[in-house]
């Protein structure tokens, strides 16, 4: 049987290379400028290019929220041909691929999978391992409950990640402690992972865990929610609406969910690294905004023209995050640039950065004209 290729709408590869865009060129090379510079308000600025340390929001913390959103917001779109031919059996294998693609991209990138050295190796760690868990949540969702069962199901999510945070309580761990070393989220981590935790290292004593507080196996129940926030955005993209009419959906929804997230940190507060369920509807809620203000400009207004060099991130946004993370150019940079350094001091980092980044851009932008894609 032959499957049609999905539609796709320009603001999807847009917003998704304007997160890509952000995270592998724009916030490596403006935070050592600003470093370099010293001003008060760069200074300022940079900060929201950097993650709380534990409660709060700034824009940095939007970036991995964004990009499992975005995965969650083209499911529609592509399951859409699959799912009208009753090819089930097809979708789950391709379902199957992409998460154990992603899981194993993941482990390279952070898992340390690369170094061959099983006694570093980190099993759950990633972003994008985060995003095959959602991805996989969402698409069982998405592909056996109507509508309404899927946002019931999605709600009982948040609720039930809520309920184990808030009520379970062993020994001084949970039972409404939302701190780094006493949360119930971090107590499970350990004893699931163990070594294979991300941070952790082998001691005499035992196991230490280090500093490392972000979570995944129990988190990943709110992983599936923001996927599934994308799902929704996408439906609302699909559906029959007049273009206008889902602009002003999207935006009312981002809204909604903004203050539902913030009325909810009232009690469980908002913090990415547990992913906690008012961080994932505030986070969601920003989502939202952000795709009916791209939903806007690309698909309402037209305006791709002036924002389609995005999409030289957002078509590879998997190569651009794999080569950033695992790729090291400074060789090439610190080469080329070879006896610049007693010229331009403190701002010579940032022009290797810049190099760095703009290295990986030709790779993209060459990919790009050759029409040639990472597909997972």
């Amino acid at each position: 049987m032959e499957i049609q290729k999905p539609e796709r709408l320009g603001s999807l590869d847009v917003l998704r290379g304007f997160d890509l865009f952000c995270l592998v060129f724009f916030q490596p090379v403006f935070r050592s400028f600003a470093k370099a510079l010293d001003w008060p308000l760069t200074n300022w600025l940079a900060g929201f290019f950097e993650h709380v340390a534990w409660e709060g929001f700034v824009f940095w913390d939007i970036i991995m929220p964004l990009f499992m959103f975005m995965a969650g917001a083209s499911m529609p779109f592509a399951f859409a041909k699959y799912l009208r031919n009753g090819s089930k059996t097809q979708l789950y294998k391709r379902i199957l691929k992409r998460v154990l693609l992603l899981w194993l991209f993941g482990m390279m990138c952070q898992g340390n999978l690369l170094a061959l050295d099983p006694a570093r190796i980190f099993f759950f760690s990633n972003t994008l391992q985060s995003i095959a868990i959602g991805y996989l949540i969402s698409a069982i969702l998405l592909m056996h409950f109507t509508r309404n069962w899927q946002i019931i199901l999605t709600s009982g999510l948040l609720l039930i990640y809520w309920a184990l945070l808030s009520f379970v309580k062993i020994d001084e761990w949970g039972g409404g402690n939302f701190g780094p070393d006493n949360n119930l989220a971090e107590y499970i981590d350990r004893i699931v992972l163990g070594r294979f935790r991300d941070g952790s290292t082998i001691t005499e004593t035992g196991i230490d865990f280090g500093k490392y507080r972000y979570t995944w196996l129990i988190s990943s129940l709110n992983f599936g929610v923001t996927v599934m926030s994308g799902v929704f955005a996408g439906q609302i993209m699909k559906g029959s609406l007049s273009k206008i009419k889902k602009v002003q959906w999207l935006a009312i929804g981002g809204v909604l969910m903004i203050v539902a997230g913030q009325l909810w940190g009232l009690q469980m507060p908002i913090i990415k690294k547990i992913w906690t369920s008012s961080m994932t509807l505030y986070s969601s809620g920003i989502c939202f905004l952000l795709m009916a203000l791209f939903y806007y400009l690309v698909d309402y207004k037209n305006y791709g023209k002036y924002l389609n060099w995005l999409k030289i991130y957002g078509m590879n946004s998997i190569l651009a995050y794999m080569l950033y993370e695992i790729v090291d150019f400074s060789s090439i940079s610190k080469s080329v640039f070879h006896g610049m350094e007693h010229f331009m001091g403190d701002y010579y980092l940032t022009l290797i950065r810049l190099a760095n980044v703009s290295i990986i851009f030709f790779i993209l932008w060459l990919m790009y004209r050759k029409g040639k894609f990472l597909k997972v």
